[in-house]
């Protein structure tokens, strides 16, 4: 059983209907030794679908209550002292900054008792899908497109502008940390276990190995021995700058820069080496205006956190005025309740107003197989010529709906489904992708 209680002040319990992962990694499945796992949460029964995550104080699953009702639950277990102190941290920062699209959303929280008479902690939490980190690794070295380095840097730029705002450091920003939202269409950031108010740090080691900034480095150090700098008051939100800087140099490079950031050579002159990144990677997209992306990462990149700016500057950077186009592989890996079509229709069956409705009516009744279809488009002429747009009620009725017609073959056609843009869709802005 569970004791309840909404982080909604009036009380009202929102229902959980997105479809996506919370955390990072590959969706695990519960240890048959964990079985059956239950958690009964605001008067429902919800299953544990997987877990999709485990750390040394909490853990993080994937759950269910009903057909259309998924969430998370982060799990949190007693610390050394035996006490909860993990969690009302991060409850409490959560409660304070809800209400920003960039933020992972807190529906509530409970007391979990387990069949075996222990207590724990839980966050129900908005359940998100595939992390930066999977993105990385699904790039195989190739780097991501500047439309998607665009879209995340803005999302998260967003949020961090909107936490500062409020006096907070995240403290922990990296790739696990930031997770795409497939009905809200943006880039969100979770995990506030290590946030603290500026000027009261309340955390002695902070930020991830790769992602910490030179001072939180320097702080950490002198924390393990027992030191502490003289007249030193924390570090600031400027780490957080530092580690979103080297998570859009990994995306835009697809290279992992854990041991680069650690070397001699980046300690000398780290500005150095963002330049041969970046025209190294020119020679392959030479067309493509990178330079203000560059300067953008550089700012945030300097070792002096008082030349870094702050996350309300980094937006007006003239990065962001430039209108990329997402390319195929962004619409295969980034979800939304609009499904594209591709490879299906001969430009013969569009002008010929009989077979055209006649297709419209077997691709509905197909789509429909796979959850509530909202509305169908095949566009006549360009752009989207001959595309079949199918937009479902949520993404997670999408997601079923690719994952099942993805290689199916249609009048001896091969079927190509990606996702599309739900908000482009709306407008009827069908551009073209970047093959």
């Amino acid at each position: 059983m569970a004791h309840c209680s909404s982080s909604d002040p009036s009380g009202k319990i929102p229902r959980p209907d997105s479809s996506a992962v919370l955390m990072a990694g590959s969706p695990g499945t519960v240890d048959q030794a964990m079985k059956p796992v239950l958690f009964e949460i605001f008067g429902e029964i919800w299953n544990v679908q997987a877990r999709l995550g485990q750390g040394v104080s909490a853990s993080v699953y994937r759950v269910s209550s009903g057909r259309t009702s998924t969430a998370a639950v982060k799990e949190f277990l007693a610390d050394a002292q035996g006490g909860d102190y993990g969690y009302h941290k991060e409850r409490s920062v959560l409660e304070d900054i809800q209400g920003h699209k960039n933020i992972v959303t807190l529906y509530g929280v409970f007391t979990n008792h387990s069949h075996v008479g222990v207590a724990t902690r839980c966050l129900l939490l908005e359940l998100l899908d595939v992390s930066v980190s999977e993105l990385l690794v699904s790039t195989q070295g190739q780097g991501h497109s500047m439309w998607l380095v665009q879209h995340c840097a803005r999302d998260i730029l967003e949020a961090l502008a909107f936490l500062h705002r409020e006096g907070y450091v995240h403290a922990d920003l990296k790739p696990r940390n930031v997770l795409w939202s497939a009905d809200d269409e943006c880039f969100k950031l979770i995990d506030f276990g290590l946030s603290f108010k500026e000027g009261n740090q309340d955390v002695k080691y902070i930020q991830t190995d790769g992602y910490r900034a030179p001072e939180a480095e320097l702080q950490n150090s002198l924390a393990q021995a027992g030191l502490e700098a003289e007249g030193n008051s924390g570090c600031s939100t400027t780490v957080d700058l530092w580690s979103l800087g080297i998570i859009l140099l990994e995306m835009y490079s697809g290279i992992k820069l854990k041991d680069t950031v650690r070397s001699p050579k980046w300690k000398d002159n780290s500005a150095a080496i963002v330049d041969h990144i970046f025209a190294s990677n020119s020679v392959v997209c030479p067309a493509i205006p990178v330079y203000h992306l560059r300067d953008l990462i550089k700012s945030m990149l300097h070792n002096d956190p008082k030349h870094r700016g702050t996350a309300e500057t980094a937006l007006l950077s003239p990065f962001f005025s430039i209108p990329f186009a997402p390319h195929i592989e962004d619409l295969v890996l980034l979800p939304s309740p609009v499904l594209r079509l591709l490879n299906l229709i001969d430009d013969s069956h569009l002008h010929n107003e009989e077979e055209y409705e006649d297709i419209l009516e077997d691709m509905k009744e197909e789509c429909q197989k796979y959850g509530s279809v909202v509305s169908l488009l095949i566009p006549k002429e360009n752009p989207g010529k001959g595309q079949v747009f199918v937009e479902y009620a949520n993404a997670g009725d999408s997601k079923e709906a690719q994952r099942l017609l993805t290689g199916r073959t249609f009048d001896r056609k091969f079927v190509v489904a990606t996702f599309y843009p739900l908000s482009a869709y709306k407008r009827g802005y069908l551009y073209q992708t970047v093959q």
